[in-house]
């Protein structure tokens, strides 16, 4: 039987690594594995595909990458992929190969040692080592069909979400809000809306303050500083300024909102926008729902 021994999935994380700290916001799964199969010379086996049509090399990486969450040097999200600052660290200590995998691993037993179900019952002619090591590939498998299944389904959502038409885009964030429990009082009509396009307070009657203000934009390029100083040029001293875009901000316009001491804007880019719909989901209408309709399905928690 073909095996992938420790040097060689250690040189396949080191690689990952090096691809995903030439990012500064990280990379997604499918992308950076891509770009990895392309600078090695897969052997058959690694080449090989399983009944379900992937290929075992990006199953050995996966795997693998469960050792190095729990390590603390890569982070998961929405199937961007991010290393952090121990990562980094790592990656510059342990150049070899093998050290760099080995050390990912070792952290990840202290990891589960220290978790509640630690101990692990003997199963009759089975001795412990091995029934300690089908557990932790049972658990390492179900972390990567559920991390497979989270990036499938952001994907089709965000899809979803940058394609939908402008104003419906702008009825789901005024939705929202009134599911937050604020008051939407007005939501802008197609034609031009003088930078604004909803208006909401935290009363029915509008006497109280904070005022909201949103701008909503649905498109594929980020916002710039110039487009988010035009945005707090609109806003008073006792006004709020929500700026939502499917593009996200750039890292000038995002410096420029958190170091702002006269004018209160909040920026929320797509999986922001996201994450609050799914928060807030049971409390929306049921005609708020039908814009972005969601339905929950049932995986076994990822342990490992």
């Amino acid at each position: 039987m073909a095996e992938i021994t420790r040097r060689r999935t250690g040189e396949f994380l080191r690689e990952l690594f090096k691809i995903l700290m030439a990012t500064t916001e990280g990379m997604r799964a499918s992308e950076a594995l891509q770009i990895l199969a392309s600078r090695f010379t897969l052997t058959p086996y690694e080449a090989d595909n399983y009944d379900s049509g992937s290929r075992r090399f990006e199953k050995i990486v996966r795997f693998a990458t469960v050792d190095c969450v729990k390590a603390g040097w890569l982070v998961k999200d929405k199937g961007i992929w991010s290393i952090t600052d121990e990562g980094r660290a790592a990656y510059a200590e342990l150049t070899d190969p093998e050290s760099f995998y080995k050390r990912a691993c070792k952290l990840y037993a202290e990891w589960k040692a220290a978790q509640p179900d630690a101990e692990t019952s003997t199963a009759t002619g089975i001795s412990l080592a091995n029934s300690v090591e089908d557990v932790e590939n049972t658990a390492k498998a179900v972390s990567v069909t559920f991390e497979e299944s989270e990036e499938q389904a952001w994907a089709e959502i965000s899809q979803y979400m940058r394609a939908m038409n402008p104003y419906d885009f702008q009825d789901l964030v005024a939705d929202l809000l009134r599911a937050m429990s604020y008051h939407v009082t007005w939501v802008s009509p197609p034609g031009k809306d003088g930078g604004l396009d909803v208006l909401a307070w935290p009363d029915a009657l509008g006497t109280r303050l904070p005022r909201i203000k949103v701008q909503v934009k649905r498109q594929q390029q980020s916002v710039s500083v110039d487009g988010l100083r035009s945005f707090m040029a609109l806003l008073g001293d006792d006004d709020i300024g929500l700026f939502v875009c499917t593009g996200g901000f750039t890292k000038d316009a995002e410096t420029e909102a958190r170091t702002q001491e006269k004018r209160r804007v909040r920026l929320i880019g797509l999986e922001k926008l996201f994450d609050l719909w799914d928060a807030h989901y049971d409390k929306l209408t049921d005609q708020a729902r039908r814009r972005l309709p969601l339905r929950s399905i049932k995986f076994l928690a990822p342990g490992g």
